[in-house]
């Protein structure tokens, strides 16, 4: 089924989604490898830091960002059309319940590459650890939640995913697009901090939202393409990201911080 893509690259035509569908589904739980590994990694590497000088990695970081962004720039302009064609041209049911992105190569293909990324994005924390900055609750387990949904719902053909890959695709195309800026020492407006919180925040609302509305098409008896243990699993990721990115704003952004006089900033 086209997606109404203008070009279609041939490392996207010649895209065998069969062979890492079967690969996916015999692999998936590696996510739950991984993420062990990764929070060993993480905490390991915070003591190791405890008593060495931190790094700066400047150049590092916005290499790092730039790269993350451009990705998910083109993920973006991958997997948006295929979105709004569904919709337009079906309805917001069929976007939700029908999983003809699987069956066109370019969405294909930028999903497993999603799936993929997410171990990657693993990286962001070794900078965080390495430059010895604040390592908050909210960063890592959205990371190992993350890891661990996309992987697991990936055998199951979740027909939401179009949903759920574009909006994150397009959050982090500002996100990682602001990172590179910031690590570059451009002078930022907190304007635009808030600006990705609130973008973040709202996706957590659609996510939850979906999750309510395909629970209940099930319910009612109609086709969609979800399963309940799916559904759960994400309704209860989306909704704890909201509570934490909500307290999250609030601390950052509403609470009046006391000044911190003389104190050296790292």
């Amino acid at each position: 089924m086209a997606s109404n893509e203008t070009y279609i690259f041939a490392f996207e035509k010649q895209w065998d989604y069969h062979f890492f569908y079967d690969y996916m589904r015999e692999h998936w739980a590696d996510s739950i490898i991984y993420s062990a590994v990764y929070l060993i990694a993480i905490f390991g590497g915070q003591f190791y830091m405890q008593k060495r000088k931190r790094f700066d990695l400047r150049p590092a970081l916005a290499l790092w960002s730039g790269l993350l962004a451009i990705f998910s720039i083109a993920g973006t302009y991958r997997l948006l059309p295929e979105l709004i064609h569904s919709v337009r041209d079906h309805s917001l049911e069929y976007s939700m319940c029908v999983t003809s992105f699987l069956e066109d190569p370019v969405p294909s293909f930028w999903t497993f590459l999603f799936t993929v990324s997410k171990v990657i994005e693993l990286g962001d924390t070794v900078f965080i650890v390495l430059r010895k900055q604040e390592l908050i609750f909210l960063h890592w387990y959205h990371h190992i939640t993350v890891l661990i949904y996309v992987w697991f719902s990936y055998p199951d053909k979740i027909a939401s995913g179009r949903w759920y890959m574009t909006m994150n695709f397009l959050v982090h195309s500002i996100m990682y697009t602001y990172y590179a800026f910031r690590a570059m020492k451009f002078n930022i407006p907190k304007q635009v901090n808030i600006f990705i919180t609130t973008l973040q925040l709202l996706q957590m609302v659609i996510g939850s939202s979906i999750a309510i509305f395909t629970y209940n098409l099930l319910n009612s008896g109609k086709f969609c393409q979800q399963t309940y243990g799916n559904i759960r699993f994400c309704f209860i990721m989306y909704s704890s990201y909201f509570v934490l990115f909500a307290h999250f704003f609030y601390t950052t952004y509403i609470v009046e911080k006391p000044k911190m006089g003389h104190r050296k900033q790292q």
